[in-house]
């Protein structure tokens, strides 16, 4: 079975010249084609030159008057139009080729976001298709999440371009996630049953995370790290109703996501549905919100008053840890953590009661 191949021409014939070569054959001059078609002779002139383009109307009146179909005209035109028009865009495509090094392009590439290729105008195009712009450049100028990539990529060896498609990627996966319709309530009431999921293996609380915060309308997305983005995780909002959760499967070590996972639920029951919080290296905006966030993240985890008085102890060996983790119903390496970023313990200290995870999603590169 054969296989056909559509070829586009680069040597479209202008319409003027063809109308040239008409009014040569008939000995017309571009006064005369005015006065019969009525048109003024300046328009004639333009045409000739290729100044005016061939409308309907005008192919109407040029076949009445030279004999030469109007889809003659039309076509003539609609051909040349598209020949400089594929001229404009592959000028765009060179241009914008020069700022493929913005994006991680292989990686995204890996994680299927975009289709696999070494030719630098099909990067363009594949990445101008993934982002829905019709020229890179539009990225920075769409606003809302993505504003939100460029206002914080602040660290010098960051890419807000790499954040950008982290977070369409996330969009992307939100919209086809189905949620109820956002319920600040039952998310705080959810936030408690969480606590016990530290305890388990990503396969078990994974699936249920998906599920509790879907019913409280919060698509929960995790993806891989790109390079450059340097993001925990983030939040958004679809719609007033749907909320999106993302996460990075950057990191393994369990007590840092759990503590991430709470900060970005934080900005949710806490904050202006209008702001999009990025939780990244080097950030300095929304001091105050992130602030709020972290408290909420803390005190949803380990309760404080019970926090205070196990510190108050002073206790901390493995066994004490064991046993407050118990109490609270907590993974004893959350109070591990805690202990460590509050410098109660050095952080070499008791790392065999905390936990790495290693995603499934981040072994196939597809995100989830």
């Amino acid at each position: 079975m054969g296989t056909s191949e559509q070829l586009h021409s680069n040597l479209a014939i202008p319409p003027s010249e063809y109308l040239s070569e008409v009014l040569d054959e008939r000995g017309m001059s571009q006064a005369e084609l005015a006065r019969r078609t009525g048109r003024p002779p300046q328009a004639i002139n333009e045409m000739v030159h290729g100044e005016k383009a061939i409308t309907p109307q005008t192919a109407l009146q040029l076949e009445q008057v030279l004999r030469v179909p109007a889809h003659i005209w039309l076509g003539l035109e609609a051909e040349y139009q598209l020949v400089r028009a594929r001229r404009q865009e592959e000028e765009g495509l060179t241009r914008e080729a020069d700022s493929l090094h913005d994006f991680p392009y292989s990686e995204m590439a890996r994680f299927g976001w975009v289709q696999r290729t070494r030719d630098p105008m099909q990067k363009v195009r594949n990445l101008r298709g993934f982002f829905g712009v019709s020229s890179l450049i539009a990225i920075q100028s769409l606003g809302g999440t993505y504003a939100a990539a460029f206002r914080c990529a602040k660290a010098e060896s960051a890419s807000p371009h790499a954040r950008a498609a982290w977070l369409k990627a996330a969009e992307d996966r939100a919209r086809r996630a189905d949620t109820q319709p956002f319920d600040a309530e039952g998310l705080r009431e959810a936030v408690v049953r969480f606590r016990s999921l530290t305890r388990e293996s990503p396969e078990t609380f994974e699936p249920a995370l998906r599920r509790d915060l879907a019913a409280v309308g919060v698509a929960l997305v995790l993806l891989p790290h790109l390079p450059k983005t340097y993001a925990n995780g983030a939040t958004f909002w679809l719609t007033s109703s749907k909320a999106v959760l993302l996460m990075s499967i950057r990191g393994r070590w369990a007590d840092i996501f759990w503590f991430s996972l709470f900060h970005e639920i934080g900005h949710l029951v806490l904050h202006d549905k209008r702001t999009v919080f990025v939780e990244a290296e080097g950030q300095q905006d929304l001091a105050q919100q992130e602030d709020e966030a972290d408290e909420f993240a803390r005190d949803s985890l380990i309760p404080k008053n019970s926090y205070a008085e196990f510190v108050q102890a002073g206790n901390f060996s493995g066994q004490s840890i064991v046993g407050f983790a118990d109490q609270v119903g907590i993974a004893p390496g959350i109070v591990v953590g805690r202990l460590q970023w509050d410098e109660r313990l050095r952080y070499s200290q008791l790392t065999q009661l905390k936990q790495r995870y290693a995603w499934k999603s981040e072994k196939s590169g597809a995100g989830s």
